[in-house]
């Protein structure tokens, strides 16, 4: 499943394809057909993004609502659209280009109370300039759940993956197995700080990397990561390798129906 900083990268293109003129929409595959038509020719007013979820404003006609979900995926471009094959949901076209939905979990129209309500579910996301990590804070600090379980869920920290997940308690010495409760506000407020800018660096290059500069492939001469997630990583799907910092075996278990990956040594309790 895409993290939060895909989904504000996408509403970034949006507004730069699309913003302030007008689109055609339509459904190839049929199953947004009613949507489509409706904003079809209208103009895109704005995108925006929380956790996982893309909004495309389009005034008085509604909001997109998008959700990729797990095998959600978007293809976009300048020129001229490929020929459109029956499993795009959402096309959209204009001067800037085209963009194509693929098996999102959700694309609907929605009005702005609806649109409200999808907010009013979410934790604070990062990477929304209006968010800080005080709503976060008072669920984490009285939880007795693991901070791990605690970063995934969106209704507490909205946009935070798998990735994300791992490297932030990774670069912060945090035993993901610790509750919230035993978590101490300044090691917090590091993570949320950090969160805010791996994340911010995650929509600029699109790609996730959270190794620091002393521990690039170049620093240290080793061979870069090849994943097709991308990216420079300490722990996540580095199970069985040394540590970057020190060497130890990094370690995997299952939590929440994830895969969890930390360094049982610069984790340690």
């Amino acid at each position: 499943m895409p993290e939060g900083h895909t989904i504000h990268r996408l509403a970034a293109d949006h507004r730069d394809r699309f913003g302030g003129r007008p689109v055609r929409a339509s459904s190839p595959q049929g199953k947004f057909a009613d949507g489509a038509a409706l904003v079809d020719g209208q103009v895109l007013d704005g995108a925006e993004a929380h956790g996982k979820h893309l909004f495309l404003d389009f005034g008085a006609t509604g909001w997109i609502h998008v959700h990729l979900g797990l095998f959600g995926k978007y293809a976009h471009g300048p020129g001229t659209a490929p020929p459109a094959g029956d499993t795009v949901r959402l096309r959209m076209t204009g001067p800037g280009g085209w963009a194509d939905l693929r098996g999102p979990t959700a694309c609907e129209l929605i009005t702005d109370a609806e649109k409200s309500a999808i907010h009013d579910r979410l934790g604070p996301d990062p990477l929304r300039a209006d968010d800080d990590g005080e709503r976060a804070w008072a669920r984490i600090s009285r939880s007795r759940t693991t901070v791990a379980a605690l970063l995934m869920d969106q209704k507490i920290v909205a946009g935070v993956g798998n990735v994300y997940r791992a490297e932030v308690l990774f670069r912060h010495g945090v035993d993901p197995y610790r509750t919230g409760r035993e978590l101490r506000r300044a090691e917090w407020d590091a993570v949320w700080d950090d969160l805010v800018a791996l994340m911010r660096e995650g929509v600029r290059a699109n790609r996730i990397d959270t190794v620091r500069p002393e521990h690039t492939p170049e620093a240290m001469g080793r061979p870069p990561r090849v994943d097709d997630h991308g990216g420079e990583v300490y722990v996540y799907r580095r199970a069985g390798q040394p540590c970057l910092v020190c060497g130890t075996e990094v370690r995997t278990a299952d939590l929440g129906n994830r895969n969890l990956f930390w360094c049982p040594r610069c984790q340690s309790r």
